[in-house]
């Protein structure tokens, strides 16, 4: 069974390219959010086992809203971000996600290769 993803972002256009990528390589897109509210909503609702999170959705911060995620939904939290790593590594990790991925860099193996091989068991 593929991995259920939650992508949130306030980019249309990178909404439906990830969405459009993930499947490509074998990731349930479930469900796209683009503010904090649809995305706590989203990931009750859908309890997806990844959410892909912006750092910087259009007046919110994606680092203030990924601990609620991490208390609302079961859900591995992956950071996205144009800024390069160094920029935000901080941030991240201070914040409850399992790491950052670069949004040009995004691909499944990407996010295979930051989750490692739990996550991906036929189990799953």
């Amino acid at each position: 069974m593929s991995m259920r993803c939650l992508i949130v972002d306030d980019s249309a256009r990178f909404l439906e390219a990830a969405r459009t990528l993930l499947e490509r390589d074998g990731i349930r897109v479930v469900g796209v959010a683009s503010t904090g509210a649809e995305a706590l909503a989203r990931a009750v609702e859908l309890a997806p086992d990844l959410v892909l999170l912006d750092i910087d959705l259009d007046g919110e911060s994606g680092l203030e809203l990924a601990p609620r995620l991490a208390r609302t939904a079961a859900s591995v939290i992956i950071l996205t971000s144009t800024h390069p790593l160094d920029d935000v590594q901080e941030l991240v990790a201070a914040s409850p996600a399992r790491g950052f991925l670069h949004k040009s860099k995004l691909s499944g193996q990407a996010l295979r290769d930051l989750l490692g091989p739990d996550h991906w068991s036929p189990a799953h």
